[in-house]
């Protein structure tokens, strides 16, 4: 019997080319760097001096030719800058998708069951027994017949109602769905980076909806003093800026969007770390960053009201853990009736891809 056999670990030998290795940290730059190529490649060079991820058989310039010669990179002409291209805007997003939502299990069947029969997407493992009503379709005649022979003996095969085994479908409803992300200041105060994470898990559930769901409609809105849409290629590039935060801005624009969407399925995720501090009034900025303001946040309570009415519900990812943070998102989703994670910026992409899942899957029997 031949027992273990140990050998020295060669952290090249992953079957990836030194190209390859390289492009993925790159790729985790420029997410960072908001897809700044020149300072990505200057956190390259840094990384380079300290941990050596070159050699003299291949070095930074040959991965700077290669980055261009795959089409990661080009030249701007017209502003004599180099800049990523739409295939590592893509790359971004399967990246975080794979660091994101890759490692994570299927999550367990949400409470939103249904009752109206009809067939599934997904076969589940479950069956029960047949009753008047069920579709043919869903019959396992594979355990039916096993239990026919069981039930009668195999010498003279006989087969009746008591022994049908349905075999339980999950439904996945059409969704659409709203991801609202905070680009206020405060999104990179007191020393943390909480845009990056945002980011991630925008560019993650994008990617995942888009492959996986592609009947399914994601549309983003970043807030700030205001409100407005982003397109999915431009996740990479969003930036904190010198911002208030406008939440009743976002979510106008989210019903908004959600109203004019023909599926009768609506949600909206909302990704924040602070309070609502901004109101427009006319064409006047309301602001008060000290507390919380009873203007504003009657305001942000109406809506999450009016987004019930509507059965559209507010799903929010809070960042941070503020008592009295926490009791005025509590208010607003019992008053839309949604729900609220207080999540740690490393548990943000499994809450949100938890509760997606959970929302689109439903038992049909």
């Amino acid at each position: 019997m031949i027992g273990h056999r140990f050998i020295q670990f060669d952290p090249n030998a992953s079957g990836k080319t030194r190209f390859e290795q390289l492009l993925d940290i790159f790729m985790q730059l420029l997410t960072y760097t908001s897809g700044d190529v020149a300072e990505a490649l200057q956190w390259m060079n840094e990384l380079d001096k300290q941990y050596q991820l070159t050699d003299d058989d291949y070095g930074m310039g040959d991965f700077i030719d290669d980055l261009r010669e795959n089409g990661y990179i080009r030249d701007d002409n017209q502003t004599g800058q180099i800049i990523i291209t739409a295939k590592s805007e893509q790359g971004i997003r399967k990246r975080s998708l794979e660091e994101i939502f890759g490692k994570l299990k299927r999550s367990k069947q949400g409470d939103h069951n249904t009752f109206k029969p009809g067939q599934g997407d997904d076969i589940s493992p479950d069956l029960k027994p047949f009753q008047f009503g069920d579709m043919l379709e869903q019959i396992d005649f594979t355990e039916s017949i096993r239990n026919a022979q069981i039930n009668h003996g195999i010498e003279s095969f006989t087969m009746r109602e008591d022994d049908l085994q349905i075999r339980e479908t999950d439904f996945k409803a059409q969704t659409s769905t709203v991801l609202m992300i905070d680009i206020s200041h405060s999104m990179i105060l007191y020393g943390e980076d909480r845009i990056t994470p945002a980011k991630k898990v925008a560019m993650a559930l994008s990617e995942l909806i888009t492959t996986k769901y592609p009947k399914d409609t994601l549309d983003i809105v970043v807030f700030g003093n205001d409100a407005w849409p982003v397109e999915i290629k431009d996740l990479p590039y969003l930036q904190v800026g010198p911002y208030h935060t406008n939440t009743v801005a976002g979510l106008e624009l989210a019903m908004d969007i959600l109203r004019r969407q023909k599926n009768p399925n609506k949600q909206i995720f909302m990704i924040t770390d602070g309070k609502p501090t901004c109101l427009k009034i006319g064409k006047r900025y309301y602001k008060n960053s000290f507390g919380l303001d009873r203007k504003i946040t009657n305001r942000c309570i109406n809506l999450a009201a009016q987004c019930k009415k509507l059965k559209i519900p507010i799903t929010t990812f809070m960042i941070a853990s503020d008592p009295y943070l926490q009791r005025f998102v509590q208010e607003f989703t019992e008053t839309n009736n949604g729900k609220a994670f207080f999540a740690s910026l490393d548990k943000l992409g499994a809450f949100i891809f938890r509760d997606f899942e959970s929302g689109k899957r439903k038992t049909v029997y």
